[in-house]
């Protein structure tokens, strides 16, 4: 989760300075593990005021806005239909009886009768969430849902749990957490197409019939370092809140660094204080997320940080590459991780490992596509997890 802010020509629009009031909003989600029964955990984290949730729903995702009909089910907090968040806290829902498939796509609707004020949102995701004017936690049809941005609002995650749809007994499940920046979050992937390279490693794990389920914890833009008015607190203050406080958590696969070292070259106002970080900062910041890790004991992999040369904005230097190169080899041979995921070498041109491979990469240059999104998670090794 982030706080408000506006949005941009780069980020598109949304809706979380304005917050809402007499407004549904409509959520599109996909699992990754299928169950008999699921909870939606609401976040207030960045609020200034108690928001209060007049309604909820989930159901089946008929694409976009629209809900197949008959598998709305009303959505209870403490056994009332409504609840309040105070500012700061998360809210987790009652179990909610509704038999979900690996994959699946939900649509998440809250209604809010009450002026917000503004919310605590995802800034950028490939999914798009709908609005529309009044309690529409029912419908089905998507006419009333109007308007779309491609951001998330109060909603932080949907936690499965119970007997798969098939009814067959299962193995217990857990979680492996993926956090880091726009290489997590899903940068360079289609809008609605679920392939984030966290997506592969979803369908990977399921083809492999292991029982583990993903969370997407990235941030774009994200530092390890230092906060920022638009890229989310640093990660060593969130990852208690994003990584270990998930339920079920087994492993975490960390990508953190790149816009530590970028964002002294890119001079984005978004990314607020800039100073020029050594490799032995983010290294030491790095042992520090290992060792709460290890505290709690959840496995640590470290995933290397990918080539940056490339990029068409302002991000690489000479200096810099060092830096990425000084973190990089320590990931991959000092053995502070339980296990290394080389995603710089998944995506680095064979001639020029600063470099990504031609193919591999969104327009922008930097950030993977498809191909480079499937490469990464194909180097997970997943018998670590």
């Amino acid at each position: 989760m982030q706080r408000p802010v506006a949005g941009n020509e780069d980020w598109g629009a949304n809706w979380s300075r304005e917050g809402f009031a007499d407004q549904s909003v409509r959520q599109v989600v996909r699992v990754t593990g299928g169950g008999s029964q699921l909870r939606i955990r609401l976040s207030n984290a960045y609020g200034a005021t108690p928001l209060r949730i007049a309604g909820a729903s989930v159901g089946r995702s008929a694409g976009e806005a629209q809900v197949w009909p008959g598998s709305v089910r009303d959505v209870s907090f403490g056994g009332g239909r409504s609840a309040t968040i105070k500012p700061g806290r998360d809210l987790v829902s009652d179990a909610v009886e509704l038999r979900t498939s690996p994959l699946e796509k939900l649509t998440i609707t809250l209604y809010f009768a009450d002026p917000t004020g503004p919310a605590t949102f995802h800034r950028y995701t490939t999914a798009t969430s709908y609005r529309a004017s009044g309690r529409h936690l029912g419908d089905s049809d998507p006419g009333a849902f109007k308007e779309s941005t491609n951001a998330w609002y109060f909603l932080s995650g949907v936690e499965v749990s119970g007997v798969e749809v098939s009814g067959a007994a299962s193995a217990p499940r857990g979680t492996v957490v993926v956090f880091g920046d726009s290489l997590v979050d899903g940068t360079g992937a289609t809008d609605g197409a679920d392939d984030r390279f966290t997506d592969k490693l979803s369908e990977r794990l399921i083809a492999a019939r292991r029982p583990l389920d993903v969370v997407n914890a990235g941030i774009a833009g994200n530092r390890i370092l230092n906060d920022s008015p638009c890229f989310g607190d640093k990660a060593l203050d969130r990852f208690r809140r994003d990584v270990l406080d998930r339920p079920g958590v087994r492993s975490v696969i960390i990508h953190l660094g790149a816009n530590d070292i970028g964002a002294p070259e890119m001079g984005d106002p978004c990314m607020g204080a800039a100073p020029r970080v050594s490799a032995a900062q983010i290294i030491d910041a790095h042992k520090k997320l290992i060792r709460a890790a290890h505290a709690r004991g959840v496995k640590a992999v470290g995933a290397t940080i990918l080539p940056m040369k490339g990029a068409l904005f302002p991000l690489y230097s000479e200096r810099g590459e060092k830096v990425r190169n000084t973190v990089n080899h320590w990931i991959r041979t000092s053995g502070a991780y339980d296990s290394v995921l080389d995603s710089a070498r998944a995506l680095a041109d064979p001639r020029d490992a600063a470099l990504p491979r031609p193919g591999y990469v969104f327009r922008d240059g930097l950030h993977p596509d498809e191909a480079g999104a499937h490469a990464v998670a194909s180097a997970v090794e997943i018998d670590q997890l």
